[in-house]
């Protein structure tokens, strides 16, 4: 799906209607290739939101606040604070049929303007200096990129270079027929449209064949006159000349296909939108998805990785050391059974058997003496010795870390709004995983869900460590139902009782919500135990919310929320 000429054209008469005069209360970065900004205009908070991504760049007014993803301020956020917060948007213009559109805004420094180009890998996001020097930009292209145009601080802005194309304003009856004529007789007549004319995207093209021929893939020796296909031509750009726009998208089912400013008559059913923001946004989610704490995820996430990796480390460096108590008593023997026949070692001996039931080889260094051979196998008993005793806890703590990084992924995994995502980086705060920011990272801030269930029994569904944590140890009674997905990290789940018994249906429900808020979501069925909340306790030394239970019983479900 192109986001082409024309819909730019739509974009731009909307943003005209909407925000133009209107001051920019907030600038942000969704992610790492968008902008976002809030504009009070007519009296009204608007959201517009542009993208530079290779797969789904984009421009158009959002249908809700936009959310920070970005959490460090890169140095484009800082001249967007500086150059466009607090100032008015004076101008909005497209160069007529390109994907590119300029903003102007106005204020205290003087005027700058954002540059959105929507052009595939190509897009980008350029902050222009009113004497058009670039200020900074999403992409930063240099001259190892590009030959033609750099897009660097402090060099000249250069618009992208025009399409050696046709202008659609000069299309004629003869040009179009010099156009067919250049091509096979077989080729399909939108082909040929997309290759010599600018500013046609394959989707406009074949909605002109369609509604000149009544078949969007017709070929070009299906075209017994020419003058149809110039007049479906130009009547898709007239509403560039009089800014009057049909929005339309096409289902196929639940999921949209289609969109565009204009009634997409080639798929025989589509359906007319209130705006192509509106249009150029639902098309949009289902590609980006719905996770708009996406970038503010990524950090957390490769902290968790990290922290991980270093924790494996450490535990398959345990393991090489460890070392099995026969070990540790043959290194005794050894040293006691030198000494034992230190008569029999001559000088520079490099080993000694030792005539036992099964013989023991041990090996000597030639430059000691018997005694001090002795005396380095007793000091490898002692260091192995403590091995032993050491090593064990050492990698039980090891594996509790792993497990409480697995929850914490998972937390991460399941959070639902910037709290809670701040809640897993305070976690790892404060176990020492990643250093804590000079603002102190606020948790704690998030509730457990509270549901009702349909026979009236309150469910409590910890969503990560923390929930976890108060679900079990300050909510629950001894006496309430508790459950946990076996085997994988997840929700606490409480059923308060009150002294009552626990339905099925309501087991079943809470058993079900328990799968659903864990690691094993994704699956078609689920063993979750349950237990009275009496019969669980923290593992010690574990992370919050890490625990082990007694008397547990097994429900397979399928998770719901």
């Amino acid at each position: 799906m192109y986001f082409d000429a024309l819909t730019m054209a739509a974009v731009a008469d909307e943003l005209r209607d909407q925000i133009l005069g209107g001051r920019v209360q907030k600038v942000l970065l969704p992610d790492e290739l968008s902008v976002g900004m809030e504009v009070y205009a007519h009296g009204e908070r608007r959201y517009l939101l542009a993208s530079a991504h290779a797969e789904h760049a984009r421009l158009h007014l959002a249908g809700e606040k936009l959310r920070r993803g970005m959490e460090k301020p890169t140095p484009l956020l800082l001249l967007l604070r500086k150059y466009v917060h607090g100032g008015r948007i004076v101008a909005i213009e497209q160069p007529l049929f390109e994907r590119v559109l300029h903003l102007a805004v106005q204020h205290a420094e003087g005027t700058t303007t954002l540059s959105v180009e929507v052009m595939g890998r190509h897009s980008n996001i350029v902050l222009v200096a009113e004497e058009g020097l670039i200020l900074d930009s999403v992409k930063r292209v240099g001259p190892d990129m590009s030959r033609y145009r750099n897009i660097l601080p402090q060099r000249l802005y250069v618009p992208p270079p025009p399409q050696s194309k046709l202008d659609p304003t000069d299309v004629t009856e003869l040009r179009l027929r010099d156009i067919l004529s250049d091509v096979s007789p077989e080729s399909p007549v939108w082909r040929a449209l997309v290759a010599s004319i600018g500013g046609v995207s394959p989707l406009m093209a074949r909605e002109v064949v369609y509604r000149a021929l009544g078949d969007a893939e017709a070929a070009v020796s299906q075209v017994a006159r020419v003058s149809p296909l110039l007049e479906a031509f130009q009547e898709m750009l007239m509403p560039v000349w009089e800014h009057r726009w049909q929005p339309s998208v096409v289902r196929e089912g639940e999921r949209l296909v289609a969109f565009a400013p204009y009634p997409l008559t080639q798929y025989g059913t589509w359906e007319e939108v209130a705006s192509i923001s509106q249009a150029v946004e639902a098309y949009y989610e289902q590609m980006v998805g719905e996770d708009a704490y996406a970038a503010a995820r990524r950090g957390v996430r490769e902290a968790i990785l990290r922290a991980r990796e270093r924790v494996r480390r450490k535990r398959e460096a345990l393991q090489r050391s460890q070392v099995s108590q026969a070990q540790v008593e043959e290194l005794r023997l050894k040293g006691e059974m030198i000494l034992a026949y230190a008569h029999c070692i001559q000088p520079g001996q490099r080993e000694l058997t030792v005539p036992l039931e099964l013989p023991l080889l041990i090996e000597l260094d030639p430059s000691l003496t018997p005694v001090e051979n002795a005396q380095r196998y007793f000091e490898r008993y002692k260091k192995a010795r403590s091995a032993a005793e050491e090593i064990p806890p050492l990698l039980r703590r090891a594996e509790l870390e792993l497990r409480y990084l697995d929850q914490l992924q998972t937390d991460l995994n399941l959070a639902a709004n910037r709290p809670e995502i701040r809640e897993v980086e305070a976690c790892l705060a404060e176990a020492g995983y990643i250093k804590e920011k000079r603002r102190r990272l606020k948790a704690g801030r998030s509730q457990p869900l509270a549901v009702n269930s349909q026979d009236g029994f309150l469910i409590l569904v910890g969503k990560n460590s923390r929930q976890n944590e108060e679900v079990t140890f300050r909510r629950a009674a001894p006496d309430d139902l508790w459950l946990h997905v076996r085997g994988a990290p997840g929700a606490h789940v409480v059923v308060k009782t009150e002294g009552r018994e626990v339905p099925q249906a309501t087991l079943r429900q809470a058993a079900q919500l328990a799968a659903y808020y864990s690691q094993a979501r994704g699956s078609a069925r689920v063993a979750v135990d349950y237990t009275e909340r009496r019969y669980v306790r923290r593992i010690k030394g574990g992370g919050p919310g890490l625990v082990t239970c007694t008397q547990e019983k097994t429900i397979q479900v399928a998770p719901r929320q």
